[in-house]
């Protein structure tokens, strides 16, 4: 399985982005061909070698005479329509440039497809967002993760007049990953940066164990106290069997912490599954229990791989107010996992697949993006959940290798 990470040492952009992942091996030339048939104002993009605080980095700039054309998110899905694109980059660049309409959409209290991008629309973000999703199909990356995202702090000025960092957008779009200020007073992650993470990460935390065999870094403008980069790793994923032995157990592996409460409400119960899932907890859940004296009270349990223990276990006593936590090493099989997207009636709608020594055994959509298509389009979301499968399933079926089920 081959993992792609984006560590957020200096926040991110769209140019920093698709400078770290052209600093990390991806092919220029797969990214200038499609950009320049790209139906829009004439660009030039540069990538260059510099260096920031002792770094060598790839600065990607897009030079650009000044435009008066205001884009919705309708006319920017028509643009990349009518790219010369590769499928699953247009795929990808449909879905970032999706994420930011929803975002914008719920702070301007619009609908999706009449959102108007300023900034966003400019012709260097259309470049960058659709560079870093030609970036991303050229290093044919399985799973993507992030590191926790610096925001900055303070105020930044924008067509709109001043506008708070992190920006709205970024707040919404960032929503449930885990952001910091870094305490400088500039903007470190912008919209289109945000947009990039929250269309292509499924989760955030520590460096994944994975066995690097790239890495990238891609520079930011501002001259900061510390590197002004984004950092790419690029490499295999390391199976359980092959990961170091934790602290926490003597053969490393996954643990269960739980601990039983008798005097949380339900919606401070259900506020602390969803922090635990926050601070790396794999899977949480509450059961209902009876303890002595007949009094009814819940275990609260999480399942975790021991590295994050120490995190999942701090969020349990300051949460729950327990005085102890019972913890239990667990075995742990998984399937080998990839998604794919498919096209609804709603949009794209990702799919995750489960193998077993090559055989399809699980097709299962992504519920955020069955409820987001079935917002769109007005079709039962377990309509469309069951689509996705059959869309899924029929893809599947056309790229397997002949001999091979699917």
């Amino acid at each position: 399985m081959r993992l792609l990470f984006f560590d957020c040492i200096a926040g991110i952009s769209g140019d920093m982005a698709l400078g770290a992942l052209v600093d990390a091996g991806a092919s220029p030339d797969a990214i200038r061909e499609p950009l320049a048939a790209l139906p829009i104002e004439p660009f030039e993009l540069t990538l260059e070698d510099v260096e920031i605080d002792g770094i060598g980095a790839t600065r990607a700039s897009i030079d650009t005479p000044a435009s008066e054309v205001i884009r919705t998110y309708a006319s920017i899905r028509q643009v990349l329509d009518a790219a010369d694109l590769p499928e699953n980059a247009r795929t990808l660049a449909q879905r970032i440039f999706r994420r930011l309409a929803e975002a914008e959409a719920r702070i301007h209290r619009k609908e999706v497809e009449f959102v108007t991008f300023h900034e966003v629309g400019a012709v260097d973000s259309i470049v960058d967002i659709v560079g870093v999703a030609l970036a991303l199909t050229d290093l044919r990356a399985d799973r993507i993760f992030s590191s926790a995202v610096p925001t900055g702090m303070g105020l930044a000025r924008v067509d709109h007049g001043m506008m708070p960092i992190p920006a709205p957008a970024v707040v919404e779009l960032l929503r449930g990953a885990p952001l910091y200020s870094r305490g400088v007073p500039v903007e470190l992650t912008t919209p289109t940066g945000a947009a990039i993470l929250a269309a292509t990460v499924e989760g955030y935390g520590e460096i994944p164990a994975m066995r690097i065999e790239a890495s990238g870094y891609g520079a930011g403008t501002r001259r900061l106290d510390f590197p002004n980069v984004l950092r790419v790793l690029v490499g295999e994923e390391v199976s359980s069997r092959e990961r170091p032995p934790s602290a926490e157990r003597p053969d490393g592996g996954d643990v269960v912490l739980a601990t039983n409460v008798d005097d949380l409400t339900p919606e401070l119960s259900a506020h602390t599954i969803g922090q635990l899932l926050e601070a790396g907890a794999q899977d949480a859940w509450i059961t209902p229990i009876v303890m002595k004296k007949g009094r009814p009270a819940v275990t609260i349990s999480a399942l975790c791989s021991s590295e994050r223990a120490d995190a999942v276990r701090r969020v349990l006593f300051r949460e729950t107010g327990t005085l102890g936590i019972r913890t239990s090493p667990v075995d742990k099989w998984a399937l080998d996992r990839r998604s794919v997207d498919v096209e609804t009636a709603g949009g794209t709608v990702r799919v995750k697949v489960g193998t077993l020594e090559g055989e399809v055994v699980s097709v299962s959509p992504e519920y955020e993006d069955v409820a987001r298509a079935a917002a769109v389009s007005g079709i039962p979301a377990r309509a469309l959940a069951a689509d996705a499968v059959v869309r899924a399933r029929d893809a599947l079926h056309q790229t397997a290798p002949a001999g091979e089920s699917s």
